[in-house]
């Protein structure tokens, strides 16, 4: 067995089976898919896949299996960012590197965010380790790629674009349709209409980021698959719920984001918490403390606007997810080092209870229904034939979402993920 980087799970049993036979034991599970909760359960693993998953008295542990004692513990699914970015923190910095696009990977998994969608700017080291991981052998989280977002200055230059971004075989395509606040031109519908098509095209989906309730409207009616934020200028109305659900469209409110443009202009408090500062960079954090920084950030008229937009993405939240429109956790993390890997996500979370979901709708939305709304196959939830990806928990996340950050283990492909380098 492993050693955790938690509270260390129990070895009740370890026989003559293969080592890549693991039973998880007496857990609570939440297995992503709606049903009830199994109050005591068991899953076993067998090459990195879900082999069985059920009640303890109903799922028989193969003899030898190497047997983990979860009593009293709380086990999901692998948690799903559907919006954050992977290549951009250390490739900014020293260019992207397979090592440094792994190792950011690694900070999302020990955080239990086992898949990352990233929407925007990855190169060939991200494609690569998207094309390895399918093995039973993996360690961190996963990741699915848009490739280059897309910016033609025309509708042909567009769609010439997408073709270059569809050969180096990405996951979906992104585009941006944004003025950031009026300083500057933003897509305009016939080149958005052009990416879309052509997306379609050639079998790929199309994510959007976006700002303004017209404008997702627009997209919607356009044939956008994805909306990779919140509506943040105005209130959303009938018409848009009914065509989210018309097109079955998922919503991705990434608030977290907003919270990035301003909460520098003094010290967050969030830097004093230990469940950010296992993983967090004092470089990092020093720069966002610098006084200078902090000043100009209160000076900053985006920061204080995209601050004061945050009450309209958050209402829109709590009534689009009360009328029932998918709904999926992201947060845009990662495009800068600010957006910090894997704390943000559990933020996020806070954010979305704050905004009226309730824990259970919330860890659906970044698990078994971010995966059906993504069409990710493999991972989502805690079945046969899936991935073993999931987080052990100490305390019930189902009680209260901020028992997210109580990790006591994580596991990608029934391999424990290791904490973090020394």
């Amino acid at each position: 067995m492993r050693i955790c980087w938690g509270l260390c799970l129990g070895l009740i049993h370890a026989g003559t089976a293969a080592a890549d036979t693991r039973a998880f034991v007496g857990a609570r599970i939440f297995d992503g898919t709606g049903k009830a909760v199994i109050e005591k359960g068991t899953i076993v693993v067998v090459d990195g896949r879900i082999v069985a998953a059920g009640p303890s008295n109903k799922v028989k542990v193969p003899k030898g299996a190497q047997t983990l004692d979860v009593s009293g513990k709380t086990i999901t699914p692998g948690l799903i960012n559907a919006h954050g970015h992977v290549s951009d923190v250390e490739g900014k910095r020293t260019g992207a590197t397979e090592e440094s696009v792994a190792r950011q990977l690694g900070v999302f998994a020990r955080y239990g965010i086992t898949t990352v969608l990233s929407l925007g700017g990855e190169e060939a080291p991200a494609f690569k380790l998207r094309d390895s991981q399918g093995t039973p052998a993996l360690t961190r989280a996963r990741i699915f790629v848009a490739g280059p977002v897309i910016a033609g200055a025309n509708a042909e230059e567009a769609r010439q674009m997408v073709d270059k971004v569809a050969a180096m075989k990405a996951d979906f395509i992104k585009i941006r349709v944004d003025d950031n606040l009026g300083t500057t031109k933003k897509m305009t519908p016939d080149v958005y209409r052009a990416v879309i098509d052509e997306s379609h095209k050639r079998g790929l989906r199309l994510f959007a980021h976006y700002f303004y309730l017209d404008d997702a409207k627009d997209l919607l009616r356009s044939g956008a698959d994805f909306l990779a934020h919140s509506v943040r200028d105005k209130p959303v109305d009938d018409e848009f719920i009914a065509l989210l659900k018309q097109h079955n469209v998922p919503y991705c409110p990434t608030l977290t984001r907003e919270v990035s443009t301003f909460i520098y202009e003094s010290t967050p408090r969030f830097f004093s918490d230990p469940f950010f500062l296992r993983e967090s960079d004092p470089r990092v954090m020093s720069l966002l403390q610098e006084p200078e920084r902090q000043q100009a950030m209160r000076n900053n008229k985006s920061a204080q606007a995209y601050k004061a937009a945050l009450p309209t993405a958050e209402k829109n939240l709590k009534k689009l997810s009360g009328a029932g429109v998918a709904v999926v956790m992201g947060t845009d993390s990662g495009a800068m080092a600010s957006r910090f890997e894997g704390y943000f996500e559990h933020m996020e979370m806070q954010m979305m209870a704050e905004s009226g979901m309730s824990p259970k709708e919330i860890l659906m939305s970044a698990t078994g229904s971010a995966a059906r709304a993504l069409q990710l196959k493999d991972i989502g939830t805690l079945e046969k034939g899936k991935w073993a990806d999931f987080v052990v928990y100490d305390k019930n996340p189902l009680e209260d979402i901020a028992n997210t950050q109580s990790i006591v283990a994580v596991y990608v492909a029934g391999n424990e993920v290791r904490g973090r380098p020394r």
